[in-house]
Formats: C-alpha cells, sequence, structure tokens
C-alpha cells in the first residue's frame, strides 16, 4: 500500500497549533496526516508533550513523532530555556519589540525536522501555525520566513516540491479562536503558558494574548489558571 501521510502539521500543543492540526485533519483526513512535536528543554516541556499527545488522541492523528532539540536549550538566550531569565509580564505593548522569551530562530530548527520528516513520509506540505498579527513580534513567524524557506526547500530537497503551509498567519489571535471554535479544535486539551506546568499564569505575554483573544471571542478559555484571569 502506497504511504498515505500527505501533510506534516508541526504541533507544539498551543492553542495556534492546535487549530493548524485541526485544519490539516479537516483538509487531508486524519489518517493523512502526521504530527510532529519537538521539545528543546523549555520550562514547560513535559506540559507541551502531554497536550500534544491528547491533541493528537483527540483528533485521530496516529502517525507522530517526538523529539527532542539539545542544541537550543545548549546555546539559550530565551527565557524559555535559561532559567536565569525571568519570564516577564506581559505590557500593554505587546508585539512592539522582540521580547527575551523569542528563542533565536527556533522555527528554522523545527522546520528542517519537519521537511526531513516530510521527504521520508512522502508528505507533500507542512502546516505551522505561525501568526504574525497581534503576536508577539518573533521574527521567524513572518510572512517573508516562509517565502524563504519553501525557497530553501526546493533548493535543497531531492524532489523540492514539499510546501510549507501557514493558514493562521494573517489571522488575528481573536479570529484564531473564532475558527477553532468552528472546527470543534480541542482548547481544552491546549498548553500556552510560558513558564507554569500546573495552571497557566495569566500573566506572562502568551497567556495575555490567549485570554484577550478568548474574550474578545465572547467565551471562555477551557483551561485552568493560577488565579482569576484579568484581561
Amino acid at each position: 500500500m502506497p504511504n498515505s501521510i500527505q501533510t506534516v502539521v508541526t504541533l507544539s500543543g498551543g492553542m495556534d497549533s492546535t487549530v493548524c492540526a485541526t485544519l490539516a485533519v479537516r483538509d487531508r483526513g486524519a489518517a493523512h496526516v502526521a504530527a510532529l512535536h519537538v521539545s528543546y528543554g523549555q520550562r514547560t516541556e513535559a506540559r507541551e508533550q502531554r497536550a500534544f499527545t491528547e491533541i493528537c488522541d483527540r483528533l485521530g492523528i496516529s502517525r507522530r513523532l517526538m523529539v527532542r532539540n539539545q542544541a537550543l536549550s545548549d546555546i539559550g538566550g530565551s527565557a524559555l530555556t535559561d532559567s536565569s531569565l525571568a519570564v516577564p509580564i506581559a505590557g500593554a505593548e505587546i508585539g512592539s519589540h522582540v521580547p527575551v522569551t523569542y528563542v533565536p530562530f527556533r522555527n528554522a530548527h523545527f522546520l528542517s525536522v519537519a521537511v526531513s520528516w516530510a521527504e521520508v513520509v512522502g508528505a507533500e506540505d507542512i502546516y505551522i501555525g505561525a501568526v504574525a498579527q497581534d503576536s508577539s513580534g518573533y521574527p521567524d513567524c513572518r510572512p517573508e520566513y516562509y517565502e524563504a524557506f519553501n525557497k530553501l526547500i526546493q533548493a535543497g530537497t531531492k524532489e523540492g516540491n514539499i510546501q510549507i503551509k501557514t493558514p493562521l498567519i494573517a489571522l488575528k489571535k481573536v479570529e484564531i479562536v473564532k475558527l477553532g471554535l468552528e472546527l470543534g479544535a480541542p482548547f481544552d486539551l491546549t498548553w500556552s503558558c510560558y513558564s507554569r506546568e500546573d495552571r497557566a499564569c495569566g500573566i506572562c505575554e502568551s497567556c495575555a494574548l490567549r485570554l484577550r483573544a478568548f474574550d474578545a471571542a465572547g467565551t471562555c478559555d477551557p483551561i485552568p489558571y493560577l488565579a482569576p484571569p484579568a484581561v
């Protein structure tokens, strides 16, 4: 029987990647989707791994790959991988500068694994939940980054026909929440907090963006928070 995997989706276990995975399942069917999770020594590594597994179970994705990238934690330079750097509390001007939670060139590491795996399983495309609008302003989430990466894939793979797709990149967070609700994305299984694994802190940038989005969508975020969250 020919290989049936058509799409590799990078699934961190966060809100955006989960909506992206739900889209991939809708577009291709769960039997034709493979999910990739890359751990890199981040503070919430174990909680994100749990989210990945539970989300795959809910969506019916059976083909999975979990890998660990030691380089990113060894390099450091980010509050997500270096315990000596504090995770900042969200301010009013999210996205006005690149925050200390930026992991240098992280998505290139993730995509390299995804492209290698896509070549092996015969997948045509890679879904990634990158968001440029209404976000923390990470440089590896911009449209031109993925345009350049697709050119790299064309030049550096055997067939040159794998495409990275970023279906959420132009959406605002509230639009992503609304889309996820329409699709039935398992938001209750997701984890976005930068600093905690038991209950989300509610005050880091990732929590703040998430809470504002759910509030703007007129619905409650289904994950547990450390204290009643302020939006």
